[in-house]
């Protein structure tokens, strides 16, 4: 049995049980493979595990001269960089608990996550994060010390309690040679049980919740995931996703650490595609935005190729999207075919590979939403091993794996290793017991008591049902699964991932629980539509203008009818149809709490601010006023006023789905 080979129940046989643990084996093992990479200023920067061992040991004594202790809370907030990854190794050597929060959350929302976790340190990226801490200062009564990793623009700051990295740092060496003994004794005492993490949900119907993961939750699933999917120290990921998601936390800091892979941290958000294509992944972890994001990239470039480059590209994809999935999974494909995809590959395949980024991908995964079909069967049509994956911040990420050779658009596959789901028989909810089910949230039994179930179960909240093989489909929100006047089943998420699959759709929100029929608000994606607009001589000043343009009507009222379309051979969404639309004059914006962090809808917020507009929507009108307040990017405001169109939309008599 290898090193990171481990057993059924995700125990690693050296008995290693912290990630801390691991990172000190790294060290120790493979001191001199590259462990992080980081690009500043247009460089690329490297460490070993050799040195990320003594970086986080250096930071642990640093953090513990000033004053954490074991189950003291430690927050962290600011973009992928290698520092703040150490922090989380060193917060857990200490035996303190890291809480990391999203970068881009306001002060608020900062405020509210360091109160609630009751957090004594602060660790922040750049003077961005220090000055939202600063704000609220005086709102976190238990808050001693924040310390920052970027130093620039900082050089006046003289609060008592603020605190480079680099000098904690110092003293952590001075501390560790004065008392060269404690780092390994404090490791030491960490055990599977601890609290290895507090994250905090997106906050869908209220205040976040902070999930209790201990480390026997996050060595065993990673080390399951490890084995199954055989990830190596040979692999390579870009972490660009929010530190504060659980998938980040498990892939780029548990994983890395239990398998020996390296890391890499773009220069910044903007620059991600760029250095993605630098790094060349061969592991790859992304929601379906950053799919969708790269697919229309590729299609508005060949609008505006040469009518050669542009018929040669769709003939290859036509090539690839009939056999480049059998090809992939190993499947019986023609002589022929093979022979002119292998052609279709030196032309067209590899170098749109190589545009992305994506030539050396091995293992690619996307969750969070479901994927479109065309997006997803067009990356696999590639030969880009992408899967979904199913879960959540409670089960420590991942409830359904999809095998190599049995991968699907329309499932999120069966159970992976260790995980037992059923459904319950009444609502549908999945249930789920595995390895990695949370310990409870923080300072919240109750809620607790809700989710977990005294045999161990816990409700996800999602609707699902299995297929005759065994793969799981996710249907909706538990709760957001409602009825219409007839009784027919509405299922809103279902229909608003059906509407986002259309490059022209970056979001849509479903109307019809206790309806006689189903509407939607649509958000157009302002960059496909923008280049479609500017492609066909179509002038507009703003996305507002834009939105109400009647061409721009006309072509999101194309893609709803082909959702109905879809719908109408689904026997049991045929009744959910969509009759009538508006496009808002306005992106829904998490900002403005209409969306949580991670993109999801609140669905309450929308329906208490656009009340208006949706009865609207179910009146006889064909238009409405809207005088709405708008926040600009430099902070000042204004109004906007103007008539939405209401817009019909065609719907089909029940037919049988094709073959």
């Amino acid at each position: 049995m290898s090193e990171t080979s481990a057993k059924a129940d995700g125990r690693d046989p050296s008995g290693r049980d912290t990630i801390p643990k691991y990172i000190a084996y790294n060290a120790q093992h493979r001191r001199d493979r590259p462990a992080m990479r980081e690009k500043d200023l247009g460089i690329w920067q490297s460490w070993t595990w050799g040195e990320v061992g003594a970086r986080v040991r250096q930071l642990a004594c640093g953090l513990a001269a000033a004053g954490l202790q074991r189950g003291d809370k430690c927050a962290i907030i600011g973009d992928n960089r290698p520092e703040l990854y150490w922090t989380l190794g060193a917060t857990q050597s200490l035996g303190a608990i890291p809480v990391p929060i999203y970068q881009d959350s306001v002060a608020d929302e900062v405020q509210y996550v360091i109160d609630h976790a009751e957090a004594r340190f602060a660790v922040a990226e750049n003077q961005e994060q220090v000055d939202k801490l600063l704000s609220v200062k005086d709102r976190l009564p238990k808050l001693e010390l924040i310390i920052y990793s970027d130093p620039r623009g900082l050089r006046h700051y003289d609060q008592p309690f603020l605190r480079s990295l680099d000098s904690v740092m110092e003293q952590g060496a001075a501390f560790d040679k004065a008392q060269p003994g404690f780092f390994d004794a404090e490791m030491a005492k960490g055990s599977g049980s601890d609290i290895a993490i507090i994250c905090y949900t997106s906050g869908t119907t209220g205040r976040p919740k902070g999930v209790m993961l201990s480390q026997d939750n996050v060595v065993k699933s990673a080390n399951l995931a490890i084995a199954f999917d055989n990830i190596t120290e040979k692999d390579e990921i870009m972490a660009y996703l929010p530190l504060a998601w659980v998938g980040d936390n498990f892939i780029s800091y548990a994983e890395s650490a239990i398998a020996g892979f390296c890391v890499n941290c773009p220069e910044s958000g903007e620059t991600v595609l760029q250095d993605l294509r630098e790094i060349g992944p061969t592991y790859f972890f992304a929601p379906p935005r950053i799919f969708e994001n790269l697919l229309t990239t590729v299609m508005i470039r060949m609008e505006d190729a040469g009518a050669i480059k542009r018929g040669m590209f769709h003939y290859f994809i036509a090539l690839a999207k009939r056999v480049g999935r059998r090809i992939l999974e190993r499947k019986p494909v023609s002589l022929r075919d093979r022979l002119m995809y292998a052609l279709g590959d030196l032309l067209v395949y590899g170098p749109l590979k190589n545009v992305l980024g994506i030539s050396r991908l091995r293992l690619a995964y996307t969750a969070g939403e479901a994927i479109g079909p065309d997006i997803f069967d067009f990356f696999r049509a590639l030969g880009i091993n992408l899967k979904q994956l199913y879960g959540q911040t409670e089960s420590t990420v991942y409830l359904c794996l999809q095998t190599d050779n049995d991968v699907r658009s329309d499932t999120v596959g069966p159970p992976g290793p260790g995980i037992e789901l059923k459904l319950d028989p009444d609502t549908g909810e999945v249930l789920y017991r595995s390895p990695g089910v949370f310990v409870g949230y923080y300072k919240n039994e109750e809620a607790t008591a809700e989710t977990k179930t005294p045999d161990g179960w816990v409700h996800t909240g999602d609707a699902g049902v299995f297929t005759d093989d065994g793969h799981l489909r996710i249907i909706d929100r538990a709760k957001d699964v409602g009825r219409l006047n007839d009784g027919s089943l509405f299922a809103p998420k279902y229909i608003e991932n059906k509407l986002k699959f259309f490059p022209f759709i970056k979001e849509a929100v479903a109307f019809g629980h206790e309806r006689d029929f189903v509407t939607a608000f649509i958000n157009i994606d302002l960059g496909a539509v923008g280049s479609w607009a500017e492609r066909n001589g179509i002038a507009y000043t703003s996305y507002a203008d834009l939105a109400g343009r009647p061409e721009v009507y006309a072509q999101i009222k194309s893609c709803i009818e082909q959702v109905n379309r879809d719908l109408a051979s689904d026997s049991s969404m045929v009744a959910s149809q969509i009759r009538r639309f508006l496009i808002l004059h306005k992106e829904l914006d998490a900002d403005d709490g209409e969306l949580t962090r991670t993109r999801k809808v609140r669905r309450r917020i929308i329906a208490e601010r656009y009340g208006d507009l949706i009865q609207a929507l179910y009146s006889d009108a064909t238009s409405i006023a809207v005088d709405a307040k708008i926040t600009f990017e430099d902070g000042r405001t204004g109004s906007f006023r103007a008539n939405l169109r209401i817009s019909d939309a065609e719907t089909y008599s029940a037919m049988r789905k094709a073959g």
